[in-house]
């Protein structure tokens, strides 16, 4: 009879444990990575460039109609990427969604969100400017691009992968509990309040070829984002105190200050 080591046995419930923690990051990569395409998709949709479906292409039907479900559509981004950011929701979601995948579930959700909108988004036509073959237009494309590349370094320069859920899955992986992240202010948080929401704006409005498509795209989000501002805060109040109020103060919203 061959005698069993039972101290190299792993007990069946940490063999659930470790193969339930390999499925949640695993989940977390490939939310990260759905959100990393939605992210690239959406620069090539606003700029109508290297992508099947853009802003200003496709649609057959009528100006009113098309202004409905481009409403309905920015309508359902802006509910489901302010709603399920919520400190409420995220307390009764988290009773069906375990808190190891939240964060990855509310990514993957956005860009499902928004996906849904690259796919329905009817154009509206008429160009209201057009820049096209002047100096102008690489000068607004760079200013676009540098939207872009604000949008990206910023989330870095707060916690990236904490930011898009890979953190979570990792740290329940290892058994490791999630701390609070510490408030602190860095790059560009010390000129702008929301660098990532700046970001998107310049990416937006930046544009040499600005359809009313493209203006009730971008003055959508810029509306989003301003209500979308006033709750987050209200929950960063909430979370960090003083130390938020006295950083509001001192620091504007989007707008950097010439002088201090």
């Amino acid at each position: 009879m061959t005698k069993l080591n039972l101290e190299n046995q792993v007990p069946l419930h940490n063999k659930n444990n470790l193969f339930q923690g390999i499925i949640f990051f695993v989940y977390s990569i490939v939310c990260y990575l759905i959100s990393l395409a939605t992210f690239l998709y959406a620069i090539g949709f606003s700029s109508n460039f290297l992508v099947p479906k853009s802003m200003d292409t496709g649609g057959t039907t009528s100006l009113l109609q098309a202004l409905i479900i481009d409403t309905l559509l920015l309508s359902v981004f802006a509910v489901q990427h302010s709603g399920m950011a919520r400190k409420g929701f995220k307390k009764a979601w988290t009773k069906i969604i375990p808190q190891a995948i939240e964060r990855s579930t509310y990514v993957l959700f956005s860009s499902l969100a928004l996906a849904l909108l690259f796919w329905q988004w009817q154009p509206l036509g008429l160009k209201l400017w057009d820049f096209s073959g002047t100096i102008v237009e690489p000068i607004l494309w760079s200013l676009s691009g540098l939207g872009w590349l604000m949008v990206f370094l910023s989330t870095f320069m707060i916690n990236h992968f904490e930011l898009f859920g890979l953190q979570q899955g990792f740290f329940n992986l290892i058994n490791k509990e999630s701390e609070l992240i510490q408030f602190q202010v860095v790059g560009f948080y010390k000129q702008v309040r929301h660098p990532i929401y700046l970001g998107f704006i310049i990416a937006f409005w930046a544009t040499p070829v600005m359809t009313l498509t493209h203006l009730f795209f971008a003055s959508g989000i810029l509306g989003y984002i301003l209500v979308g501002i006033f709750l987050e805060e209200k929950d960063l109040i909430d979370l960090y105190g003083n130390k938020y109020g006295e950083y509001k103060q001192k620091v504007s919203m989007l707008i950097p200050k010439l002088s201090k």
